[in-house]
């Protein structure tokens, strides 16, 4: 029984459980294959980078204050962030990461870093 790479159609010449002619062609398959139910991950993950990113270049002493108008004009997604944390006052940080911001009044906001 003779095998054929499923990306190329050439024979496979090797070990018996060999799928893939090459290297090359398995990778194309690969990322053929999965290229649709990453995008989503991809696109989200690329938002996240650049938001930590951003809040990581305009707090570089772990605290610090900015307004909302720099947020966005440096590119911040509002709607991208890892994770949420309530103090006990009730009190509510969003988290890149362990960047993180607290809206204040004003259209203020605070900048923090979380300690590891």
């Amino acid at each position: 029984m003779k095998k054929t790479c499923p990306e190329c159609g050439d024979k496979i010449v090797g070990r018996v459980d060999k799928k893939f002619c090459s290297d090359a062609c398995r990778n194309a398959y690969n990322n053929k294959v999965n290229k649709d139910s990453k995008n989503l991950i991809r696109n989200t993950n690329n938002r996240l980078r650049k938001n930590y990113r951003i809040l990581e270049t305009l707090n570089p002493d772990k605290k610090t204050r900015t307004s909302r108008a720099k947020l966005i004009e440096a590119g911040f997604d509002f709607n991208y962030f890892t994770s949420i944390y309530t103090t006990k006052v009730g009190t509510i940080y969003y988290f890149v990461y362990d960047q993180g911001y607290l809206p204040l009044d004003g259209d203020y906001y605070a900048l923090v870093k979380r300690e590891s």
